[in-house]
């Protein structure tokens, strides 16, 4: 069985950590209509708009 050779340090440990912290999610965009941030490519949830035209009455 495997068997590590040496303690692994906090710094270490929480560097190797820290990379999963630095990810943000993208897809996020300002709506043209409401300014609010909506997923690109759907309809605006807030206003019902995409491509600059209702789709979704309010």
């Amino acid at each position: 069985m495997a068997v590590p050779k040496r303690k692994t340090s906090k710094s270490k440990r929480d560097s190797r950590r820290a990379a999963n912290s630095k990810m943000v999610a993208t897809g996020f965009v300002k709506c043209p209509q409401c300014h609010e941030p909506k997923l690109s490519h759907r309809v605006c949830p807030d206003c019902g708009h995409y491509k600059g035209k209702e789709v979704v009455a309010q």
